[in-house]
């Protein structure tokens, strides 16, 4: 290969120390009558020295053309001519987005450098002069030639035989027989989350300048994610296409005319085709979804998922999208309430109300499922997603702008609007800051900056950056205790439970379902001590809906609960449970009077209370028999 390079790129490199001044003066007497530069003069060393530390993007100049010789000097007084040699054929372009010779060669011929034939190293050195046009997929023919004029130069330089050269002239270009399609690999969004990361701090050099780049994907993890989302992905789809072919009117409207026209089929008969009509529908309104995982205690995002098919739609909706929450917005409301020392018994009368919109409009929300109730408390109110009594709370005990307040110190960037109407997901929120900002419930209060890269070092592993764990205390630990406890009663007993009884999901973790008006979006986000996750599912048109009763239960939960088991059993986490912080009481309290029980009360529960707001008196309900009796005791 390097005979190859040598043959057709600079013939006396093996004699000059970085600079030809034979083909220097010749460049120059062709540029003087050119009035510019028309040829290059540029030695194996002077080009390394542009690919490595030259703007690829500047025009040729007679400054630039002094600075590049001046490095290619410095690169020949520092290393050997078999490592100036290695290092070129490691770093040069060979087209495609192929940098380096092991690149190209899997590239153009699917095979290991080492294990390349003699034509096919002419190639490969034949493309270095102009990648882009000289490509055998771009023009087969012009490619040949390269390769023969490189060959005919390496026989002329004695590298290769008589017999080698006719053998290698005659044989065919052998390059793969379709240009290949980059291998998204594992975790495509994420590396492009990296790419894009990076390539704002490193330009070019992310490609060319050999760097390690550690991150903190867990590909175990990913694993489980890309394989359970796929299969997620093709469930919901496939109900949203047969809830298409029953309504023809609104199947109509996806297969129009012209693609009846198109598929030679009426739209009656194409409803009856059900492998053709799921075909036409999925490529016409794909279902979408976002999967972000993130390490509570350091921020690492363990998995990532921005899309149905990277390939596809390179819109990275875990990082990008902005969309309804619905009542995953919720805990924010009930964090602001424990925050300023509420309690979980706090109840609120389970009854219609009315909110006002932004534009002014009145609102009257309700319960899924319609239904309604005396007092209920805000524990119950958060486990079953009860509309009512989360609207209560915002008007009734605290205010769209202390909750906004919370959300934005908790992480949330977007533009929510501050009124009544966010105790019910009104604005947008990303599926990265809603799932960071939950991480805080499971790590004491502390939210950790999201970060993907652990660490990059340069080709001699000197360190460029080194990511570590940046946290803000957003919460006190009681607060954020006793909101992952109440969270927890959703997993338990609440919108969650399936996680439990279905999926088999039995480790100690919190979590909230999201799901927006007319079903078009659906959430879960939730949380272990050890990994948060955030799921959500929808259209990237807004005003497709997923279809009557996919809510976050149905829709998002079936993806959270089986990624976050096999997640956590993969990895081999040991179980673990929210620490209780000081400041915290847990009390067996009466479930009507909401005051410590007696022996009398004939529904007593253990509840979580901030210590100087417990209670501190026995229930006056079902007290008094106990009391009687004991006088009766004294008066014998």
């Amino acid at each position: 290969m390097w005979q190859a390079i040598v043959s057709i790129e600079d013939r006396r490199f093996f004699k000059h120390w970085g600079l030809d001044p034979v083909r220097n003066l010749k460049a120059i007497l062709v540029n003087i009558m050119a009035m510019g530069i028309e040829e290059g003069a540029s030695t194996l060393t002077q080009q390394l020295a542009r690919q490595l530390y030259m703007e690829q993007s500047l025009q040729k100049t007679f400054s630039r053309k002094i600075r590049e010789q001046i490095t290619a000097v410095e690169i020949e007084r520092t290393y050997t001519k078999r490592e100036i040699l290695d290092i070129y054929l490691n770093y040069m372009n060979y087209g495609h987005g192929s940098y380096g010779v092991h690149a190209a060669a899997k590239f153009y011929f699917g095979k290991d450098a080492r294990k390349l034939n003699i034509q096919e190293c002419a190639m490969l050195a034949g493309l270095l002069q102009r990648p882009a046009s000289l490509s055998p997929y771009v023009n087969r023919e012009r490619a040949r030639r390269r390769r023969d004029l490189v060959l005919d130069a390496m026989h002329k330089m004695e590298y290769i035989s008589d017999e080698q050269y006719t053998a290698a002239r005659d044989s065919e270009l052998g390059v793969l027989s379709e240009k290949p399609m980059k291998s998204s690999g594992i975790a495509p969004y994420f590396i492009e989350h990296i790419r894009q990361e990076l390539g704002k701090r490193y330009g070019m050099d992310l490609y060319k300048a050999g760097l390690k780049i550690y991150t903190t994907l867990d590909t175990r993890a990913q694993y489980f994610a890309e394989k359970l989302s796929k299969k997620q992905i093709a469930l919901v789809q496939k109900r949203k296409n047969r809830e298409l072919m029953k309504d023809l009117e609104e199947l109509g409207k996806i297969i129009t005319p012209g693609i009846q026209q198109q598929l030679g089929m009426s739209l009656t008969k194409l409803a009856r085709d059900t492998v053709l009509v799921d075909s036409v529908l999925t490529s016409r309104i794909p279902i979408q979804m976002a999967l972000i995982s993130i390490e509570p205690k350091t921020g690492h995002i363990l998995a990532m998922i921005g899309g149905r098919d990277f390939k596809k739609y390179k819109f990275n909706r875990a990082t990008q999208a902005q969309r309804q929450p619905g009542s995953a917005f919720k805990p924010f409301l009930y964090t602001a309430v424990i925050d300023n020392n509420y309690s979980p018994t706090l109840e609120l009368l389970n009854q219609p109300v009315v909110v006002f919109l932004e534009n002014g409009q009145r609102w009257s929300p309700h319960n899924y499922g319609e239904t309604m109730g005396g007092l209920t408390s805000i524990r119950e109110g958060l486990m079953r997603s009860l509309n009512l009594i989360s609207v209560r709370l915002i008007q009734e005990i605290t205010n769209p702008i202390v909750v906004l307040d919370y959300a934005k110190k908790m992480g949330i960037t977007t533009d929510i609007p501050a009124v009544d109407a966010i105790a019910l997901g009104a604005g947008s929120v990303i599926p990265i800051e809603i799932t960071s900002a939950y991480s805080a419930f499971a790590n004491q209060g502390v939210r950790m900056e999201p970060i993907s890269i652990i660490r990059v070092e340069d080709q001699f592993g000197n360190i460029l950056e080194d990511n570590i764990p940046q946290g803000n205390e957003v919460l006190r630990k009681s607060t954020a205790f006793i909101m992952a406890d109440m969270l927890k009663s959703v997993l338990t007993g609440g919108t969650g439970a399936r996680s439990r009884w279905l999926y088999k999901f039995y480790r100690p973790a919190g979590g909230k379902t999201g799901t927006t008006n007319d079903y078009t979006d659906a959430w879960f986000v939730g949380f272990t001590p050890q990994i948060a996750t955030g799921v959500w599912f929808g259209f990237d048109n807004p005003a497709i809906q997923l279809g009557d009763g996919q809510t976050g239960t149905a829709v998002a939960l079936p993806l959270w609960a089986p990624y976050m088991k096999a997640a956590h059993d993969t990895l081999g986490l040991p179980k673990e449970d929210f620490i209780m912080p000081e400041g915290v009481v847990r009390k067996k309290i009466c479930k009507e009077s909401k005051q410590l029980a007696t022996p009398e009360c004939p529904s007593p529960y253990e509840e979580i209370f901030m210590v100087d707001f417990a209670p501190d008196k026995n229930c006056e309900l079902h007290g008094t028999t106990q009391l009687r009796s004991k006088r009766r005791r004294r008066i014998r």
